[in-house]
C-alpha cells in the first residue's frame, strides 16, 4: 500500500486530470462521478458517500453525515463545485475528520477557474482522565517552585 502521502499525490493529480478535462461548471455530483471512475480504474478502493456516524461522549449516535468520498479506507475526500472555499467547508471537512478518527482529509474545488485542493490533517490526541490531569498540576507547580 501507498503512504497517505502518495495516496493525497495520485488523488491530487487525477482530481486536476478531471478538472481540465471537464473545466468548471458542473454539479458537484458530476466531478464525483468522473473522479470515482478514474480512481477506480487505477485500481483504488473509493466509496462514494460513506456515512459518518457523530456519536456523543457516551457513544450515542446523535447525527449522521455523508462523505463524498472515502479512499482506502484512510483518506476523506469532500468535494465542492463553488466560485471559492469558504470556512463552513473547511470545517465540514474537519468535523469529518474528528468524527470519523481519519487522520488526513482533501478539500477539492472544482468551481472556480482556477484548481483548488488542500490537504489537511486532523490528529487525534489521546484523551486522558480528568482524575489523571488533576494529579499532573501539583506536580508541575511543585517543580515552577523548584525551579525558583
Amino acid at each position: 500500500m501507498k503512504t497517505i502521502n502518495e495516496l493525497c499525490d495520485v488523488v491530487r493529480q487525477t482530481a486536476y486530470a478531471v478538472h481540465v478535462y471537464h473545466g468548471h461548471g458542473h454539479l458537484e455530483k458530476v466531478y464525483e462521478n468522473a473522479l470515482v471512475n478514474r480512481l477506480r480504474k487505477a485500481g483504488y478502493t473509493v466509496q462514494q458517500q460513506h456515512p459518518i456516524h457523530v456519536l456523543d461522549e457516551d457513544g450515542t449516535v446523535i447525527g449522521e453525515y455523508l462523505a463524498d468520498l472515502l479512499i482506502e479506507g484512510c483518506l476523506i475526500i469532500e468535494l465542492k463545485a463553488v466560485k471559492s472555499v469558504a470556512e463552513e467547508h473547511v470545517a465540514q471537512l474537519l468535523g469529518y475528520l474528528k468524527s470519523t478518527q481519519i487522520e488526513h482529509g482533501l478539500l477539492i474545488n472544482f468551481g472556480s477557474y482556477k484548481f483548488q485542493i488542500k490537504k489537511y490533517a486532523l490528529r487525534q490526541l489521546p484523551r486522558f482522565p480528568t482524575s489523571f490531569v488533576c494529579g499532573l498540576i501539583p506536580f508541575f507547580a511543585f517543580l515552577a517552585i523548584f525551579r525558583g
